[in-house]
């Protein structure tokens, strides 16, 4: 049976310090109660005696104990928890015995996975007249109940002693160091001392169920390091604990730095679940969503529904629960952060933004609060100055109803940028991104409070223009500046033609359309609304990961839409050339568009414009040559 519902012959040691602990609560509870006990003043502990050379272990509490009915009842009768009935006979009072671990009845018999045969000594503590007993069994469905020697040393003053003779392929668990392993894992802030061959080992208090007031600095510290198998001192420390719908108590650390940008690989979930103190499941994946892998810390819940081996969760559903309770609770923790102190919050923000950005991207339930925890860089902000989403909308005009942003490798890039050059004629302010993930994030959010959030290279940016236009027509100042640039332009039957031109010379296969626009003003051409350039990348660098050989779709360009500026020197130079010398034109019109796939981040290789380059630069030079001869 033992064998069918543990998969880890390890708990055993986890069960069997539970059934003590839960003989020792039984004990202080009696004893609070005031009833009579036996010895005391003896002190409440667990102790676990290892002997690698008899190839044993013993476990002795200083409980409860039990009388001959009580075993009969208790380990005699399988599927019977004796602390259940305990609590019952108590009148069910939570509060008092909420510590109260065993609820199954069948812990006790995972000792028969390590163990051939195994001994219960045990005396009563409050059937004072009651001789102790010694049940015995080989595990293979009989026992036998005896009168235990009083006069030896194996029979406890009060309380159970259990003897494990191990069976041979399980002699590591009568080595100290494995044992003590196996205690530290699931057994550390059991309520009582466990001793270890005379030597306390669960000192790790169960801070999570303290009062977060009564919590030092110092503590925090130390169970942060124990919990995240760190060295150093916690950024942030969530401490949380609810009573309604469900109970709920978690203790939970940010540390200083992660590992997944030093190449270490994903890091692995790494908060605990424990239900009364003792260890369910260890760096769990079912508390907290995967983008929240950089946590660590444990989740108490009394009232989670454990499977009979108590090493899985039975109920989906409340699991998930407790997943989004806790989540939108540690989401606004971190607002909460923010709010307290930006520039803290900040450098929180440049270490782990990517998770939170990976939140936006995978989690959907919450992917609307988590954007409010984002933070770029902005157009109306100083270099290293960020803001939040909210923080721009505040400063939008009442008629703006998009938000704008801007993906480039860094700001000097992005302030050169072709696509912003509208934007700063304009004063309207743009987010600069620089991270890969950004154009993914921003495509996924899609809007933020009502407001439509769009690239900066797109196409649609009608309202800058026609606010761009009124500006110019407020200012009576402009018009010998506006008469002189619409004189230098294309006149639209020219710019038609030279559109259709370009649109043949590039090919069908390359550009869909080529139009005119208005939105440039220092740069001859662009493409828009294509497909993300820092996107494409990773995309392309992840499918190459995953799949080395073949041809990958990525590696053609989809057809580009094209946008000229009829008022620069090169499109109007174009226009005039392609008339005279076409071949010259042609090299200039492809260079152009070429300059406007790097622009965009869509270049794959520009060792391939070098030719013309070549090309371009012998023509400049010759052409410089002639002027000089002649």
């Amino acid at each position: 049976m033992t064998n069918s519902l543990y998969t880890d012959k390890e708990v055993f040691l986890r069960e069997l310090i539970s059934n003590a602990a839960d003989a020792l609560e039984k004990a202080r509870h009696l004893q609070s109660a005031g009833r009579e006990m036996k010895d005391a003043d003896m002190p409440f502990e667990i102790r676990v005696d290892v002997d690698k050379d008899a190839n044993t272990i013993v476990i002795t509490d200083t409980g409860v104990g039990m009388t001959e009915e009580e075993m009969h009842k208790n380990i005699g009768t399988i599927a019977r928890s004796g602390s259940k009935a305990f609590v019952q006979s108590e009148g069910g009072d939570g509060g008092k015995l909420g510590n109260m671990i065993g609820q199954f009845g069948v812990g006790f018999y995972a000792s028969f996975m390590v163990a051939n045969d195994v001994d219960v000594v045990s005396r009563s503590a409050v059937d004072l007249d009651a001789t102790p007993r010694v049940w015995s069994s080989t595990g293979t469905g009989d026992y036998v109940v005896k009168e235990a020697d009083e006069t030896s040393d194996d029979v406890p003053a009060r309380g159970t002693r259990i003897v494990l003779r191990l069976k041979e392929d399980c002699e590591e668990f009568a080595d100290v160091e494995r044992v003590r392993a196996v205690i530290r894992k699931y057994s550390n802030f059991i309520n009582f001392p466990i001793l270890l061959n005379g030597e306390k080992i669960n000192t790790v208090q169960a801070l999570w169920t303290k009062n977060k007031q009564e919590v030092t600095e110092e503590e925090h510290d130390e169970f942060y390091k124990y919990v995240a198998s760190a060295f150093d001192k916690p950024r942030y420390t969530f401490h949380f604990s609810a009573d309604a719908p469900i109970s709920l108590q978690a203790l939970c650390y940010v540390g200083n730095q992660h590992m997944e940008k030093f190449g270490g690989g994903r890091m692995e979930p790494n908060v605990s679940l424990y239900s009364r103190k003792v260890l369910i499941e260890g760096k769990s994946k079912h508390i907290l969503p995967d983008w929240l892998r950089f946590v660590s810390g444990v989740v108490d819940s009394e009232d989670i529904p454990l499977s009979i081996s108590r090493e899985s969760m039975q109920d989906s559903g409340l699991i998930k629960r407790i997943q989004s309770v806790l989540t939108k609770r540690m989401i606004r923790f971190f607002a909460e952060q923010a709010k307290k102190d930006g520039k803290a919050y900040e450098g929180f923000f440049s270490e782990f933004g990517t998770f939170l950005k990976e939140g936006v991207c995978s989690d959907f339930e919450h992917k609307g609060d988590i954007a409010k925890l984002l933070r770029f860089e902005s157009s109306r902000l100083g270099p290293g100055e960020m803001t939040s989403l909210d923080d721009y909308i505040s400063r939008c005009t009442p008629d703006q109803k998009k938000v704008y942003y801007l993906t480039a490798p860094s700001r000097a890039l992005a302030e050169s940028s072709a696509y912003y050059e509208i934007f700063q004629d304009s004063e309207t302010e743009v987010l600069f991104m620089y991270s890969p993930i950004d154009d993914f994030v921003m495509t996924n959010l899609a809007e933020y409070n009502g407001r439509q959030l769009v690239t900066a290279e797109t196409a649609a940016v009608d309202e800058l223009e026609s606010k761009k236009s009124d500006d110019g027509d407020d200012d009576g100042g402009d018009e010998d500046t506006s008469s002189s640039e619409d004189a230098a332009r294309l006149s639209g039957d020219d710019a038609k033609a030279l559109s259709e031109w370009m649109k043949t010379t590039l090919g069908d296969d390359r550009v869909a359309e080529v139009r005119t626009t208005d939105r440039l003003r220092s740069s001859p051409a662009i493409v828009v609304d294509h497909e993300s350039g820092s996107l494409r990348r990773m995309m392309k660098m992840v499918e190459h990961q995953s799949n080395v050989s073949g041809e990958s779709p990525l590696n053609f360009l989809p057809k580009q839409t094209l946008e000229i500026n009829p008022a620069h020197p090169v499109i109007r130079g174009i226009q005039r050339t392609r008339l005279v010398d076409p071949s010259r034109a042609t090299l200039v019109t492809e260079q152009i568009f070429d300059n406007a796939l790097i622009t965009a981040g869509l270049m794959d290789d520009s060792r391939q414009m070098l030719p013309r380059l070549n090309a371009l630069m012998e023509m400049a030079l010759g052409k410089e040559e002639g002027k000089k001869e002649a």
